[in-house]
């Protein structure tokens, strides 16, 4: 399992009472030392039991005797812990990418940086509406496992299910992935909206119509309309969009609330993929020639100083159109 932050750790806590045998591999050696000396990670899941798997500092050392290997670092660290990766993972090993997240200078989802940093292994993506703290609990979740490879989805959706954490197998590795970054985005929409102190009204309106965008973008790109549809969209997108373990909508929240967006990133202190994503996610759109009309008010107000409330003004103005 390489990346210690809070998904990591609770991938790796689950994993573990799966009864697999799993090193997680963490950036900072004294957070790895930590998690091994101690059987807990306080910095970034406090109060959950890791016991019975080990930790690690070296990359090499987390993965040379690894049949899975489990990235779960933010999606702007993702490259370089791949090519780092590289030398050291053994043949035959399937990679997982289980982060949330576009490459902000080529646009790539993370399981394209993965091919082209660790070419020649099976590849497949999980995404779905997972809480970490939820998942560290063992409170039921369903996700999905997706690789071009039916087959290497399901020896990865058989590996990682339990009793209370279900895993459906998928072909649509593009839908899959831009479900799960794209619904970032739209989290950080949802919380300007319950920021500036709007009600259910306003926030249905931005989930069916973020679903609507992020769909429009994903099958332009090659996605499915049914994976949309489904726990790696929908799913997702509800989650995020509602619950408050939701780092993305916490940013929101606090642009609403008045805070510049260095002390509502400050605040959070995790990472909030949907602020960088939304840079990629309009590129993409803009690219493929898809209208994002929620994204591009994001890329607005995160980096262009736009003012939250005119933005969700601007959206409600817009030009009558059908359905």
């Amino acid at each position: 399992m390489l990346g210690a932050g809070s998904w990591g750790t609770a991938l790796a806590a689950h994993l573990a009472r799966r009864s697999h045998a799993v090193c997680l591999w963490a950036r900072d050696p004294a957070l790895a030392r930590h998690i091994r000396d101690h059987g807990g990670n306080p910095r970034y899941l406090p109060g959950v039991s890791l016991a019975g798997l080990s930790a690690t500092s070296d990359i090499a050392e987390a993965s040379r005797d690894a049949e899975i290997v489990v990235v779960v670092v933010p999606s702007e660290f993702c490259r370089a812990t791949y090519r780092a990766l590289r030398p050291h993972v053994r043949p035959g090993a399937v990679l997982v990418s289980a982060t949330k997240g576009l490459e902000i200078d080529t646009r790539r989802r993370m399981s394209e940086v993965a091919r082209e940093e660790v070419p020649g292994h099976a590849l497949a993506a999980l995404s779905g509406p997972s809480f970490a703290l939820e998942v560290a609990q063992g409170q039921p979740t369903t996700v999905v496992v997706a690789a071009r490879d039916l087959a290497v989805a399901e020896a990865v959706q058989h590996a990682v299910s339990s009793r209370t954490f279900r895993a459906y197998s998928s072909d649509d590795v593009t839908g899959v992935e831009l479900g799960g970054a794209l619904k970032n985005v739209i989290a950080i929409a949802a919380g300007i909206v319950a920021g500036l102190g709007y009600g259910h009204n306003t926030l249905a309106a931005l989930i069916t119509r973020g679903l609507a965008e992020i769909s429009r973008l994903a099958v332009a790109l090659g996605g499915r309309p049914d994976t949309l549809a489904g726990l790696a969209g929908l799913g997702d997108l509800v989650l995020t969009c509602t619950g408050g373990l939701s780092r993305n909508r916490r940013v929101g929240e606090l642009l609403g609330a008045g805070r510049s967006l260095d002390e509502a990133v400050h605040e959070t202190d995790m990472v909030a993929e949907g602020v960088r994503t939304t840079l990629a996610a309009c590129a993409l759109a803009e690219r493929a020639g898809v209208e994002m009309p929620i994204a591009t008010q994001m890329r607005a107000v995160l980096y262009g100083g736009k003012p939250p409330r005119e933005a969700v003004d601007e959206l409600m103005l817009r030009t009558l159109k059908r359905e």
